[in-house]
């Protein structure tokens, strides 16, 4: 199985394998290049009634409803506390490329920037951010309690959101799903990248603005 398919992991392990995909991305830096989104999004498509087309099997859209916000808030949760207690060592590191003290300073500017709530809801829909930021406020001395509200939120409208759209595009298209699955996927991949290019490029214009 390739751990980077969503179709495999979907395939292989079913519901238990989305909610492991889901803890692993938003809980550990292991998962900073799973494809969250999609993973989510096929999820809902494998819940509805063109699923045994795809999969030869049908999860069910209740039990993804019910465990996959509590499998991104616990894994958001746990990076968090990953942060707070072990993270600062491992983002002083100078050479790393994610791992470093730019990053928490970077981290301290967005929220201070989008505030703590809007910052941590917009995160759930940004790839790497939604890996990497969960440690960082942990890092920055975000309180647990006002981190775990909102990280329960986001987490809430990201999965339900994607595991819906999956769903109700399945039960739309079914008998002509597999013509639209992979341009579908790929469309998601290209839309979750955009907030990355943007933040970017402010970043860019704001450096050479103060520079």
């Amino acid at each position: 199985m390739n751990p980077l398919d969503v179709q495999d992991i979907v395939a292989t392990f079913g519901t238990m394998g989305v909610l492991i995909g889901i803890f692993v991305e938003t809980g550990l830096l292991l998962g900073l290049f799973l494809p969250g989104d999609s993973l989510l999004f096929l999820a809902g498509i494998a819940a509805s009634g063109t699923a045994k087309e795809i999969f030869g099997n049908q999860l069910s859209y209740t039990q993804l409803m019910i465990w996959a916000p509590i499998a991104a808030t616990s894994g958001s949760q746990f990076g968090h506390w990953l942060g707070a207690r072990f993270g600062r060592p491992f983002f002083n590191r100078p050479a790393s490329r994610f791992l470093n003290k730019a990053k928490v300073d970077q981290t301290e500017r967005w929220l201070n920037k989008y505030g703590v709530g809007k910052a941590l809801i917009i995160s759930h829909f940004v790839p790497f951010a939604r890996t990497i930021l969960n440690p960082l406020c942990g890092v920055v001395g975000i309180p647990a309690k006002k981190f775990f509200i909102w990280n329960l939120i986001g987490s809430y409208l990201w999965t339900v959101g994607f595991i819906s759209a999956g769903y109700l595009l399945g039960e739309k298209l079914e008998g002509s799903i597999d013509r639209y699955l992979l341009p579908v996927i790929g469309v998601i991949v290209l839309v979750t990248f955009v907030p990355i290019s943007l933040e970017f490029i402010r970043d860019h214009r704001e450096k050479r603005h103060t520079g």
